[in-house]
């Protein structure tokens, strides 16, 4: 078991006359290597979360609900579907009409055995075209801040990853170092002048 003293803080940057130039280095790639860390994890989280959020805020003010009617039957019957999946919900055949004034028609999730002509309410985009839901504003700041935290996480491993590797190979020289140093002075250990 190592025995260790009180932690001291800061230590890589105290006055000390045995300090190396490898301490030197590795101080400051420690500390260039913390700070990138901090800087990307930041940076890329807040850009990314910014990016998410404008994004799912101009879904919510394009994307519009429209009335569309089934044009069949919805196959099964809601007790079938139920035991099956759950759900009780199936792919249907509809059409609608959008703001242009265009007639669009596509498959939608209805309830089993909805007869045709059964009216539905379907998302679309400024071109007519299925789209889903899209979030509230409470569910997309907290998308966003989800992916911006996934992302800035992301971006902040790659900085640290890199630090952590270059400490690692200034330790394996400073430990080649002190062998040949030790291969030269520790035959003399213990000789007396005389």
């Amino acid at each position: 078991m190592a025995l260790r003293g009180p932690k001291v803080w800061l230590w890589r940057w105290r006055r000390n006359p045995l300090k190396r130039r490898a301490d030197r280095v590795e101080a400051w790639v420690v500390l260039g290597a913390w700070a990138l860390t901090v800087l990307a994890g930041v940076f890329a989280g807040t850009a990314v979360s910014g990016a998410v959020e404008q994004e799912l805020a101009r879904e919510r003010a394009e994307w519009h609900p429209v009335a569309a009617r089934l044009t069949e039957h919805a196959p099964g019957t809601a007790a079938q579907t139920a035991q099956r999946s759950g759900a009780g919900q199936v792919w249907a055949e509809a059409r609608w009409t959008a703001a242009d004034g265009s007639r669009h028609s596509g498959q939608v999730r209805v309830r089993a055995g909805s007869a045709a002509g059964t009216p539905v309410t379907v998302w679309t985009d400024l071109d007519g075209r299925l789209v889903t839901e899209p979030p509230s504003a409470s569910q997309a700041r907290l998308r966003a801040a989800l992916i911006g935290a996934l992302t800035g996480a992301l971006a902040a491993a790659a900085p640290f990853a890199t630090g952590r590797a270059v400490r690692a190979r200034l330790e394996r020289r400073r430990m080649d170092q002190w062998d040949t140093e030790w291969a030269r002075f520790g035959p003399q250990w213990g000789r007396t002048l005389g």
